[in-house]
Order: structure tokens, then sequence, then C-alpha cells
């Protein structure tokens, strides 16, 4: 079942989500005092914790397939199409999974720690840079193209996918029969 989106009305005081919508970003909704307030250390432990998994889970591939000096950052290419990808599928299980809500510190150590630490503009940059470095313009030029394309392509593909296998698993729901 899908969870609605909420209407964002723009004003003076910036954009809120509509009276009894849900708020985009269910985590922490800032026009709440108490959870402009409420201790955030849960969280912040949650997102470093997963940062840890996903920086370490990044660096064994790189130490698994390193790039030669000059040669093209495969490893890290498929690491940042991977991560986008499996990025994608998490946020619409999380958002449009089910009927029960997610553990609300999933997100914050799936999404933005492992995935995050995973996924890596950093080392893309430095890729690049090392590319160009080396007198390898095109391949450099390349890399940052293709990255930024392989990687959106494999958020999106993953997400539409999950969307539909979620879509199909619910189709049988309170009918009696068995989804085929």
């Amino acid at each position: 079942m899908a969870t609605a989106r909420a209407e964002v009305r723009v004003s003076r005081k910036g954009s809120r989500p509509a009276p009894g919508a849900e708020a985009i970003d269910p985590d922490v909704d800032l026009h709440v005092p108490a959870q402009r307030t409420e201790p955030q250390g849960r969280v912040l432990a949650a997102v470093a914790a997963g940062g840890a998994v996903g920086a370490s889970a990044r660096y064994g591939i790189s130490l698994l397939w390193p790039a030669e000096p000059g040669a093209f950052p495969w490893a890290t290419l498929w690491v940042n199409a991977s991560g986008c990808a499996l990025i994608g599928v998490l946020m619409v299980l999380i958002s449009e999974g089910g009927r029960t809500a997610p553990h609300p510190l999933l997100r914050p150590f799936a999404g933005v720690g492992v995935l995050g630490g995973f996924t890596t503009f950093s080392t893309y940059a430095l890729d690049f840079s090392r590319l160009l470095d080396a007198g390898e313009a095109r391949s450099a030029l390349a890399y940052a193209g293709l990255t930024v394309a392989v990687a959106l392509g494999a958020v999106w593909a993953a997400a539409s996918a999950a969307r539909l296998a979620v879509r199909g698993r619910g189709a049988g729901r309170g009918t009696g029969r068995a989804v085929r």
C-alpha cells in the first residue's frame, strides 16, 4: 500500500506539508516544535554505524579491484551504480513497501549510513582528477559522464522494479487468492 506524499505549499515562511498529509521526510519534521528539540543521538549513532559498514565495504572493494594509475576506475563506477540501485530499492520499500511502518532508524542506518558510506563522490572526484593528471582527459570525461548516467539510471531502474514488485505483491491481498 503506497503512502500519500504531502502536498507542499510555499509561503514566505517556507514550504510545509498540507494539514493531514504525511511529511515528505518522515524522520524529523522541523516544523513540529517537539521534534526540533528532540535528541538525535540515536539517529547520529545509526548513521555513524552504517557509514562505517558502507565505507569499509567500499574500501574493501577498492583493495580487491584497484585501478592502475591512468586506468579507468571501474570499481568506483560499479560501487556507485550498485549503491544507487540499492538506494532506489530501499526508498521504495520504506515509503511504498507495505502497511507497517519501518523502524525509524532504518533509513538513517541503511540509506544515509551504509549506502551513503558505500557510494562515494569523493573517490569519484579523486579518480577524475587522477585521470586528468595522468593525461587521460578523454577517459576522465567519459568516466565523469558515465558515472552520473549509470548511477541515475540505476536508481531509477531499481526503484521502478521495486515498485512493480511491491504492487505485484499487494495485488492479491484481500482476495483470498495467491498472486501468481
